[in-house]
């Protein structure tokens, strides 16, 4: 009989060890692959930075838009909740007053003989149970049935008083929600662009900003164009009112670019523009896409200083025209109140307020 053998075991030398070795290398190469490629960025040139860059920054301007407009929604909103709820006060006020008549009406009765089964159930802790049975109303006499008439009128007032005010809480909770989403959207896209920007050098990041010129557009953007006096515009200007909207204008270059903005030391575009008409005496709402409808709409071969001009599919960038085809604007967090050519950006339409 044979003796019974242990199967020799296979080294992991020869084709086997290769083998075992090819795949961990190939493993360990797909992995380091995979996490490069999964966290690696493409390095971008300047050019495609901006590009970006002014992408996110329009985007964020349009939510800022819809943030001053969720804003002032919701400060109307606050408002009326504040004076319906004013006015539910002072009627309840009223309702206390017209009580007590009644309880002292109660009170002469009982000291002359009685109480009449009315007015106890007037005065009793559950007053809207009985105002809603006219059949006891009419069995108080004249002077008391006229009190409860207007009891029943000041309870019927201060329920719709507060159900005015439940509509109106509804519609400040709803404002406040719009608040945070476009607040967050508008820290997402700027928060974006601020890394892309961390991502160039000093003086690529100054040549962007218009060459570190604080109160112009960079030189290239002008190319071709001298740039408007305060005085050449003011001239220009259709009216007075526009003359001195353009002065204060004119006053602002150089001051920074901050969202939500109105001044009198930073803006946002709308900002400025409501600004600038403000000092003028003319009222002009918060956002781009109200102030374009706030007066007569002009063509592009009509504009004159003074003219605001927007710009955008969805009307999210506005200026105000100082003529020879340029504009003051606020343009960016990257970028202070300047001069600009109108022809930087898609033009949307303009609008004569004064």
């Amino acid at each position: 009989m044979a003796a019974h053998r242990k199967p020799r075991q296979r080294s992991l030398g020869g084709n086997t060890a290769r083998t075992a070795a090819t795949i961990a290398l190939a493993g360990a190469a797909t992995t380091t692959g995979l996490e490069g490629t999964g966290h690696a960025e493409p390095q971008l040139s300047p050019a495609q930075v901006k590009a970006k860059v002014d992408k996110l920054y329009q985007q964020a301007e349009a939510a800022t838009e819809k943030y001053s407009g969720a804003k002032e929604e919701a400060d109307r909103a606050q408002a009326r909740l504040d004076t319906l709820r004013d006015e539910a006060a002072r009627r309840t006020e009223r309702l206390n007053s017209a009580r007590e008549a009644l309880g002292s009406a109660a009170a002469a009765q009982y000291r002359n003989g009685g109480v009449d089964p009315s007015v106890q159930l007037l005065l009793s802790s559950d007053p809207g149970q009985y105002l809603d049975d006219a059949a006891f109303a009419e069995r108080v006499d004249h002077r008391q049935a006229a009190a409860v008439s207007r009891v029943r009128a000041q309870l019927r007032e201060i329920e719709r008083l507060r159900g005015a005010a439940r509509v109106e809480l509804a519609s400040l909770k709803s404002r406040q929600a719009e608040l945070r989403r476009q607040k967050r959207t508008i820290t997402e896209k700027l928060g974006e662009a601020r890394r892309l920007l961390s991502r160039l050098t000093d003086g690529q990041r100054a040549q962007l900003t218009a060459d570190g010129d604080p109160g112009r557009a960079s030189r290239s953007a002008l190319r071709g164009l001298t740039p408007v006096s305060a005085a050449a515009a003011a001239a220009h200007a259709p009216n007075t009112r526009a003359a001195a909207a353009l002065s204060y204008a004119y006053g602002k270059l150089g001051s920074p670019y901050v969202w939500g903005a109105t001044g009198p030391d930073a803006f946002d575009c709308s900002g400025l523009v409501q600004a600038a008409y403000r000092s003028a005496g003319v009222s002009l709402p918060r956002t781009t896409y109200a102030q374009i409808g706030a007066g007569r709409r002009v063509s592009r071969s009509e504009l004159l200083p003074g003219d605001l001009v927007f710009f955008y599919s969805g009307v999210s960038h506005v200026g105000i025209y100082v003529g020879n085809g340029q504009m003051i604007h606020a343009p960016n967090p990257s970028a202070p109140v300047r001069l600009a050519p109108i022809d930087q950006m898609p033009f949307a339409g303009a609008t004569r307020v004064v």
